[in-house]
């Protein structure tokens, strides 16, 4: 049997500390090893003019490509404003009980809503973001807890009301899956 491990590949410039950071808080979460990997996509048959937008099913299925190591999941971190066709905008996307995910940072920066950047701010919700939608890759479905890091979030005051660990009831469904 292969070794279990998370690559967080960094689909665009970020801190090296700033993914060392959402790393380590994923393998807390999940107890399984994170590496942390630079990639490169080619966006341009991803944007939608019309919407001024990335399509994030179709991100979604390249992100796995990204890489030549073995994975168990695979989670894209991206700069860009992403969308599916049926919602405006989305923070993440990944495929239940898949192998991959991608999140962006575009609507987690408080810049975006007129107020202060917030350094430590952005780096919780994304954490909270990449755990979530790795969550789904795991068969986690949205939660009803209020502070479950699984509560769907269609907001940005929605991520910061949550935590960034797993309530009981999703930590026992993750157990069970033995992933």
């Amino acid at each position: 049997m292969k070794e279990k491990k998370i690559i967080l590949v960094s689909c665009g410039p970020f801190e090296k500390e700033f993914l060392r950071k959402i790393g380590h808080a994923v393998d807390l979460e999940f107890r399984i090893p994170v590496e942390i990997e630079d990639g490169h996509i080619d966006l341009e048959p991803f944007y939608s003019p019309g919407r001024r937008q990335y399509e994030g099913n179709k991100l979604l299925q390249k992100v796995s490509t990204c890489t030549k190591s073995d994975f168990t999941k695979i989670v894209g971190l991206f700069r860009v404003d992403l969308f599916i066709p049926i919602l405006t905008y989305i923070f993440g996307q990944a495929m239940l009980r898949g192998d991959a995910a991608v999140v962006s940072v575009y609507r987690l920066k408080n810049e975006l809503y007129g107020m202060r950047k917030n350094d430590a701010l952005l780096l919780d919700r994304t954490i909270k973001e990449v755990v979530h939608e790795l969550g789904h890759t795991f068969g986690l479905i949205h939660c009803h807890v209020p502070n479950c890091v699984m509560r769907s979030s269609t907001y940005v005051e929605d991520i910061d009301q949550k935590t960034t660990h797993l309530c009981l009831r999703c930590r026992k469904a993750f157990e069970e899956v033995g992933e």
